[in-house]
């Protein structure tokens, strides 16, 4: 990668000078720190491909060692330095459980050709401008693997359905509780919607490793974020009868998470608890949660069933 990273590009309606260190729109100049410049080329380079946590770890952590937040609030970051929506991304989407994606358009720089008024690129940097050509039909074929990935995750989510549905109907079944995706209610920025998503797998772990609980996958839970779908039909869907679900908040140093476990049948709350963290290690935060979480939701399930 680092000898692709000399060249302006331009990325969706920003161009990206490597050398300068900042990103251009008109008259706008946007400092970029080296760490997500980085990250912005590494994406960029491989537009149109999901890139894990794993890689980025790999190729634009190389040699730190650093947890995977790091990799969530760079993209935070890079994400309010292009004016993106994590919701309505114009240039990264995420991709649950996969990893990131530069979905803009990206294209060497119109301006690459050295004036008498613009200082001459590095030689190294002219030798390797064929290294940074954007092909449309690679970009096309990138495209329509990412559809190609869309669907079979899909009907991943059909099958594990239809699969916990059949478990249901079968007598003596264990409980079956789906946990929501965790929503980010912070005031400010909505920009905790990482620490929410990390607290919904740890949850999800947590209550699966208990036997008499059945659990739906990360992966089919997490289908229905963002998507107006009633709780009701969601459960029938995934085939449970207990749905957990909460929320996240952040004011100051401190993390608020409420959570709430429901009967889908009649629509009752059994249990709630609201849990007050200070924000220190946000990793270490999700799975002291989840614990508690896990610990408070079990007796009120196992309480139920014997009634």
């Amino acid at each position: 990668m680092d000898r692709l990273v000399t060249l302006p590009i331009r990325v969706g309606e920003w161009r990206v000078d490597p050398v300068l260190g900042h990103l251009s729109k008109g008259q706008e100049i946007v400092k970029v720190e080296a760490r997500t410049m980085r990250l912005l080329l590494y994406l960029a380079h491989r537009t149109g491909e999901v890139v894990s946590i794993d890689e980025l770890l790999d190729q634009v952590w190389t040699g730190v060692v650093v947890t995977p937040d790091s990799v969530y609030q760079a993209i935070a970051s890079l994400r309010r330095l292009l004016g993106d929506d994590p919701k309505q991304p114009r240039y990264i989407a995420t991709v649950q459980r996969m990893g990131y994606r530069m979905v803009a358009d990206v294209t060497p720089s119109a301006d690459l050709r050295v004036d008498a008024g613009e200082p001459a690129l590095p030689a190294t940097s002219r030798q390797s401008k064929a290294a940074i050509q954007y092909s449309p039909n690679e970009a096309s074929k990138r495209r329509r693997l990412g559809v190609v990935i869309g669907i079979v995750s899909l009907v991943l989510v059909i099958l594990g359905a239809a699969y916990w549905t059949y478990e249901r109907s079968v007598p003596g079944v264990r409980a079956s509780i789906a946990v929501l995706p965790f929503i980010d209610l912070t005031t400010q920025a909505m920009n905790e919607e990482f620490f929410a998503d990390g607290l919904t797998e740890e949850l999800i772990g947590d209550l699966s490793k208990i036997s008499s609980f059945q659990i739906p996958s990360p992966t089919a839970v997490f289908y229905y974020k963002g998507k107006q779908v009633p709780v009701a039909d969601i459960a029938r869907q995934l085939g449970v009868t207990w749905i957990l679900d909460g929320s996240v908040r952040k004011a100051g140093n401190r993390y608020r998470v409420s959570a709430r476990l429901a009967r889908v049948d009649t629509g009752y709350v059994l249990w709630s608890d609201t849990y007050d963290r200070p924000l220190d290690d946000l990793v270490q935060v999700q799975k002291d949660v989840a614990l508690e979480i896990t610990k408070a939701v079990r007796p009120s399930i196992d309480g139920s069933a014997k009634k």
